[in-house]
């Protein structure tokens, strides 16, 4: 009966950070900067090759922006995927395909409020 409850508790919270799964990995997909900036905490750790810092929104999202708009996306592939055992943490590492070569892509992201919101984004080359 205490698993049904807990299931039945926290399915909803686990199915709505998977539709904000889905939407960030089909943003790197397309090259969406703004819908992926959408996900981004008010203070993120961002790392584009070797420049890196903490940024606000707006700041990393237009650095994101100038990557991906130099970078055209052909694809986005998940490679691995994890979340801590609260589930209120996750992360995805995955590989974008661009015209510029391809990028190595991490991702950790921290549940607030039931959205998922990237903490940490990082372009690494391949």
């Amino acid at each position: 009966m205490k698993q049904l409850l807990f299931v039945l508790m926290f399915l909803p919270m686990m199915a709505f950070a998977q539709t904000g799964m889905t939407q960030i990995t089909a943003a790197l997909n397309s090259g969406n900067a703004e819908t992926l900036g959408g996900y981004f905490d008010e203070a993120m750790e961002l790392s584009i090759l070797e420049e890196e810092g903490i940024y606000n929104k707006s700041q990393a999202l237009q650095k994101v922006k100038r990557f991906l708009s130099s970078n055209k996306v052909s694809s986005f592939t998940e490679v691995h995927q994890g979340a801590s055992r609260s589930s209120d943490s996750q992360y995805v590492i995955g590989d974008l395909k661009t015209s510029g070569g391809t990028y190595r892509v991490y991702l950790f992201l921290t549940n607030s409020n039931g959205k998922m919101i990237i903490q940490e984004l990082r372009f690494d080359r391949e």
